[in-house]
């Protein structure tokens, strides 16, 4: 901004900037802008903590732990949220209507990663949300996401 350079961390604000200096991939109308950015959030202070957190449970350390009602409270609340992500998208093919923005990409990978790296599809029960496993297949498609999952090429 202003010709100088940032250093930014959090992805959440990683993604405003670029969309802010790109003008791309954030509706232009005020209104549509921040709902926008209140899903940029949500991800934020939900899907991203919570997911991991399941993850931890249910594939990592987690498993050693003899109570296993972390594990419960997690994978019911990342049921409520991809429910809130079911409810958004009836009828919607993005987070946005028609508009594919940083909201889409910023849970694009932890939906991606829930089922897949941290294999809870079946503990979520991620089949029963059908809006939400056609967003994903839609948003795995995308030509800029699929150049962005080869980076760095696997080998």
């Amino acid at each position: 901004p202003g010709g100088r350079p940032i250093g930014l961390f959090e992805s959440g604000a990683i993604l405003l900037y670029l969309s802010d200096k790109t003008g791309k991939l954030v509706p232009a109308d005020p209104v549509r802008r921040y709902e926008t950015i209140q899903w940029v959030f949500f991800q934020m202070a939900s899907i991203g903590p919570i997911f991991g957190q399941v993850g931890f449970f249910h594939k990592f350390a987690g498993r050693e732990i003899a109570d296993k009602r972390p594990l419960a409270r997690y994978r019911d609340e990342s049921r409520r949220l991809i429910g809130v992500l079911e409810t958004r998208l009836k009828g919607r093919s993005w987070i946005m209507d028609d508009d594919y923005t940083i909201a889409d990409i910023s849970m694009l990978g932890w939906v991606r990663n829930l089922i897949g790296f941290y294999e809870a599809r079946e503990l979520v029960g991620f089949d029963d949300f059908r809006h939400v496993a056609a967003w994903l297949e839609r948003g795995l498609a995308r030509p800029a996401v699929q150049k962005g999952l080869s980076i760095p090429a696997r080998g």
